[in-house]
């Protein structure tokens, strides 16, 4: 799954894709290499991106980090795939399978009233368990997957509207 970065000039889709013997990112549809990025948190340092090096410095700052690098101070801010539709509840009527797998539990009914980020459904695919929560508030209008089911990679397991005088 891509994390999308908004810089000053766009957001951008960040997404990993190798972690050994060096971590392998895509960005925006581009293959990079990097190394050497030293410890997480606040400090100076020097990465190595596709073979050349190169100082930064990267403090946090609520809900950001700024970045210097190569003489130019970068905001980044991490999208929240929740705000992407936009509006205070997102704009998604549909919750997606992220990969294909079988629904392990069904938390929530259709006709259920919901909260943005309230868990729906838990799925298993691959061993690995994932929640699938709420885009958005809304009332689920249909549950499309029940517990066994199996579904494929961004197949619609459940539809959202909003909930009655909020529209």
């Amino acid at each position: 799954m891509a994390l999308k970065l908004k810089l000053e000039d766009g957001v951008h889709e960040v997404e990993i894709v190798g972690r050994r013997p060096h971590l392998t990112v895509r960005i925006d549809g581009r293959l990079h290499t990097i190394a050497d990025l030293g410890p997480a948190g606040d400090g100076s340092g020097t990465v190595t991106l596709d073979g050349a090096d190169l100082a930064f410095e990267r403090i946090a700052r609520a809900g950001a980090c700024l970045v210097r690098i190569d003489g130019r101070t970068i905001t980044v801010d991490v999208v929240d795939p929740f705000d992407e539709g936009g509006g205070a509840g997102g704009g998604r009527d549909e919750i997606l399978a992220p990969m294909p797998g079988a629904v392990v539990h069904v938390h929530r009914s259709a006709g259920d009233e919901v909260a943005r980020g309230e868990a729906v459904l838990t799925i298993e695919s691959m061993k690995l368990q994932t929640t699938l929560v709420a885009p958005r508030d809304g009332v689920l209008v249909a549950v499309l997957k029940g517990e066994g089911d199996t579904f494929e990679k961004d197949e619609v397991i459940a539809r959202l509207a909003p909930v009655e005088g909020d529209q």
